[in-house]
């Protein structure tokens, strides 16, 4: 039964990895390192100025609390529509430059560290093919070892059980990523729509 349930995961992370260009990215989402800020925003294209603008002390701790996941979107949103009451498109256009510039370097890193998950789940799947075909081997001798059997069945056993752990927070870890990319751009649409 066991392998059984290790067959199908190592199949739905095969078939995962077909979704993407990268073969060995374990997610169903497509793999995007990286994002623009076209992708994301429809305002005026930032200028150096608008850049400047973004690091200055009032824009920089009000894109500090707004990419914060932990605040409620509808808050994030009134929080905008607070500001640019005031604001003209060039603040405007400066608080979504330094949103992106908060949120997208932390996405990027956990699409690195989702890659290096990925790597160790390939690792440990072929560790746990090890250990079954040592097994068989081990069985097969004319007089078996059956002390050296179980431990090598335990050693399989604990493997299999670190590997779908780590496929069940998978889920979730693969979809922090969008989670960013989501909250991104419904801030950049919040902005927008303050710009005159």
């Amino acid at each position: 039964m066991r392998y059984l349930v290790l067959a199908l995961c190592l199949a739905a992370g095969a078939a995962q990895a077909e979704n993407g260009t990268d073969p060995e990215w374990p997610c169903v989402q497509r793999k995007q390192p990286n994002l623009s800020l076209g992708q994301m925003w429809s305002g005026p294209e930032p200028d150096e100025a608008a850049r400047d603008l973004a690091r200055t002390p009032g824009i920089a701790a009000l894109a500090d609390r707004l990419e914060q996941r932990r605040l409620p979107l509808a808050e994030a949103e009134a929080e905008i529509a607070e500001f640019a009451k005031t604001a003209d498109n060039q603040q405007l256009t400066a608080l979504v430059v330094a949103i992106f510039d908060r949120i997208e370097p932390h996405r990027a890193a956990l699409i690195a560290g989702i890659a290096r998950y990925g790597h160790k789940q390939v690792d440990l799947a072929q560790r746990i093919q090890d250990h079954r075909a040592k097994m068989e081997e081990m069985q097969k001798a004319e007089a078996p070892d059956f002390d050296a059997i179980d431990a090598e069945e335990e050693r399989l056993d604990w493997d299999m059980r670190i590997f779908q752990d780590r496929q069940q927070a998978l889920t979730y870890v693969c979809e922090t990523p969008v989670i960013l990319e989501q909250r991104v751009f419904a801030l950049a649409r919040a902005i927008a729509a303050g710009l005159q």
